[in-house]
């Protein structure tokens, strides 16, 4: 089998329904554990955000007890595949604002813990923020990847 082979096999594996269904799954699933997490353990998770200095202290709790809801229904739709399109795009505007919010605190010389999972092991994570640009830059991918089949393409 030639070269050409392999481009078609490569192709058509990016545009499998079962690549795309795995992603999707990971996605919500990581959605979900985040959301959950942060709901059991709010105030660990407002102090997460206090930490980032980038909220006015009015929105701190709010963000605290919202965001982990609007994750958590954002995994449970890519999960169980009910607004697919709607959940994928709220999924990629959201991790690109905590991919911003990092990346800014890292340009300011902050190594906040990102409070992505384990919102109750506040500051004392020594996960080093490279990672968790990394991460969220991984997890942007995919759900860019998954938001590919809702845009308009212009046909040749």
């Amino acid at each position: 089998m030639g070269d050409g082979h392999r481009k078609a096999t490569l192709k058509e594996f990016c545009r499998s329904k079962m690549l795309a269904l795995a992603l999707r799954m990971i996605l919500g699933a990581v959605f979900l554990f985040a959301g959950i997490d942060k709901i059991l353990h709010p105030a660990a998770f407002a102090e997460v955000i206090y930490n980032y200095q980038i909220l006015p202290d009015g929105f701190i709790n709010l963000s605290a007890i919202l965001l982990p809801w609007i994750e958590t229904l954002i995994g449970l739709s890519l999960v169980s595949g009910i607004w697919i399109p709607g959940a994928t795009l709220l999924s990629a505007t959201l991790l690109s604002v905590f991919l911003g919010a990092i990346l800014f605190n890292l340009a300011r010389g902050l190594d906040v813990d990102c409070g992505c999972f384990m919102a109750a092991d506040g500051a004392g994570s020594s996960t080093s923020i490279l990672w968790y640009v990394a991460r969220d830059g991984l997890l942007l991918l995919i759900a860019l990847y998954l938001l590919m089949p809702a845009l308009p393409l212009k046909r040749r």
